[in-house]
C-alpha cells in the first residue's frame, strides 16, 4: 500500500511538473496568443515557480520515502 500510495504521489507531482513546462513553452514560444498576460516574463516566473515547488515535492518523498 505503501508504494502505492507513494507511486500515485510521484505521478500526480510529475503531471503538474510537465503542466508548468509546457504553459512556460507556449509562453516563450507565443506570447502574443496569451492577450491577457501582460508580462509575459511575471507568468513564466510564476510557472517556474509551480515547476520548482513539484520538482522539491518529488526530491523529498524519494530523499526519505
Amino acid at each position: 500500500m505503501k508504494e502505492k500510495l507513494k507511486q500515485a504521489f510521484l505521478s500526480h507531482a510529475d503531471g503538474h511538473v510537465k503542466k508548468h513546462v509546457a504553459n512556460v513553452e507556449v509562453l516563450l514560444n507565443n506570447p502574443i496568443g496569451i492577450a491577457q498576460h501582460g508580462d509575459i516574463l511575471t507568468e513564466v516566473e510564476k510557472e517556474l515557480e509551480e515547476v520548482a515547488k513539484y520538482e522539491d515535492l518529488i526530491n523529498v518523498m524519494n530523499k526519505y520515502f
